[in-house]
């Protein structure tokens, strides 16, 4: 894989890492690839990352979905859910397909160099 590509993953993964929103599976997930770089285990543990961020990565209406649910409002606060609920609404008019949070747009940009991954 060209080093430039490369680093650009790595620097979207320590992006994703460092996300409030990022789950604890995929920070694993995001280690696990890190460590493996370079090494025997490296396709294998690819896979997995590319799997665990692909299960992760927020529809736009799967956001909206949840935003507007009791479990969301439960979640975020009645306010908060209401305000990420008309946001999440604004980008979805704009074009958006996943949720715009600091985890998923890292994700977004890891998926779209699936190619050079594998």
């Amino acid at each position: 894989m060209d080093k430039k590509v490369l680093d650009s993953i790595v620097e979207q993964t320590h992006a994703l890492m460092a996300a409030p929103s990022c789950c604890a599976e995929a920070k694993a997930a995001a280690q696990a690839w890190l460590a493996a770089i370079g090494k025997a285990a490296e396709a294998a543990e690819t896979e997995k990352y590319l799997a665990e961020l692909a299960a992760d990565i927020m529809p736009i209406d799967g956001l909206i979905g949840f935003a507007e649910s009791p479990a969301g409002i439960q979640c975020f606060g009645g306010e908060t859910a209401r305000q990420l609920a008309a946001h999440a609404k604004e980008i979805k008019a704009a074009g958006a397909v996943y949720c715009d949070c600091p985890a998923c747009k890292a994700v977004a940009a890891i998926l779209s160099q699936k190619g050079n991954l594998l």
